[in-house]
């Protein structure tokens, strides 16, 4: 067998091949997504990826007789060890054939360059930050992925394990058949916590009465995750870069914002139809046709994928879910939705978790980062 050649992404051919070899690895797989090709460009690009102000990266193909048979990222990111002491080379966009010799060719990679610049530790699959896609699917391999979660086959792991690599961090994400009848309880609850702390539900006219609000559920969410050990401020170029790249396909409907008597916000909720299916059907271009697959999934869609949610510290722990529950109910039942998705959560963070236990929530899909120590 020929031997395999492990090479730098250095120009445009080699990005593009980069970018599409995971759609040729899965052509053939009905749950697995692909990105949309301009949005993995952006990624790569500094002036578009303001990460790469505090990071560094690079990505590597593996080639077998002039064919792409496996790729890696590798990412340094230098805010997280100046705020949280963590020196690590992250490892991401990580796909392979089922090849043992070609997965440890990648990892050995990672390896080198975290010894080459004197770090012990590799950790992946992970981005550049808290929200880029994060952590290898090790079950729910039979379902079909959203558009923020990772997907690969079942021997990733198995590669991981055989390579040496141990699990550092797990997630978990739960499907739930949404009711048809709010619970009591929720609805009788939503209407006491509003009166005691004059809370309201903003109702949004249009789309652009959103973008003001914007910035201050970023906010929102460093407040509501910090306490989280992983975690690391959201910069104001992050927020700029998240907001173009995910506005677009926001619906109004599908954002719940609560705010006090003073018109702070102290609550929201972002969720979306699920464009899972319209990801496949434009295999990653929204031209020529395919914007038309996104427009028909907002229209009309049985299935919705919760994104973020935030809470303001003052307000954990005293209700205010109810008041974004019974909305997304209300929402949610005028539209049809049957199906609703979380996203990947950490295994330890309960506090999210407990936001679904009166829906009946399925543990479909857990997920895992993999590290290992570098002697």
């Amino acid at each position: 067998m020929s031997a395999i050649l492990i090479k730098e992404v250095q120009s445009v051919q080699d990005l593009k091949k980069f970018i599409t070899f995971p759609m040729e690895l899965y052509k053939n797989n009905k749950n697995y997504v692909p990105p949309l090709i301009n949005e993995e460009k952006n990624i790569w690009n500094p002036a578009e990826n303001p990460a790469f102000k505090y990071s560094e990266a690079k990505q590597f193909l593996a080639e077998r007789n002039g064919k792409i048979v496996g790729r890696i990222a590798v990412i340094i990111n230098h805010k997280e060890e100046k705020e949280l002491g963590i020196s690590k080379v992250r490892f991401g966009w990580l796909d392979f054939i089922d090849d043992l010799e070609v997965s440890k060719l990648l990892i050995d990679t990672a390896v080198n360059y975290a010894k080459e610049r004197g770090i012990k530790k590799i950790e992946g699959p992970m981005g550049f930050t808290n929200l880029d896609k994060s952590g290898m699917l090790t079950m729910g391999f039979d379902k079909i992925a959203t558009m923020i979660g990772l997907y690969n086959f079942e021997y990733y792991p198995k590669h991981m394990e055989k390579l040496g690599l141990v699990k550092e961090k797990e997630w978990v994400e739960f499907e739930m058949n949404f009711p048809t009848v709010l619970p009591e309880k929720v609805n009788k609850f939503s209407s006491l916590i509003a009166q005691k702390y004059k809370l309201n539900v903003i109702d949004f006219k249009n789309k652009k009465e959103i973008l003001p609000l914007v910035e201050p559920m970023f906010k929102l969410l460093d407040q509501t995750y910090n306490s989280l050990s992983t975690y690391t401020p959201i910069s104001e170029e992050q927020i700029k870069t998240y907001r173009e790249k995910y506005f677009p396909f926001i619906d109004k409907n599908y954002v719940i914002c609560v705010e006090d008597e003073n018109h702070q916000l102290v609550a929201f909720a972002i969720t979306m139809p699920s464009y899972s299916k319209a990801l496949q059907k434009s295999k990653g271009k929204l031209l020529p046709f395919g914007w038309w697959h996104f427009l028909q999934a907002g229209k009309k869609n049985d299935r919705a994928n919760f994104y973020l949610i935030g809470i303001h510290p003052e307000y954990q722990r005293r209700g205010v879910t109810a008041i974004i529950f019974k909305e997304i109910f209300l929402r949610f039942s005028k539209m049809g939705i049957k199906f609703a998705e979380t996203n990947p959560e950490l295994e330890e963070n309960k506090s999210v978790q407990v936001l679904w236990q009166d829906y009946n929530p399925v543990n479909h899909k857990r997920r895992r980062t993999y590290a290992m120590e570098i002697q």
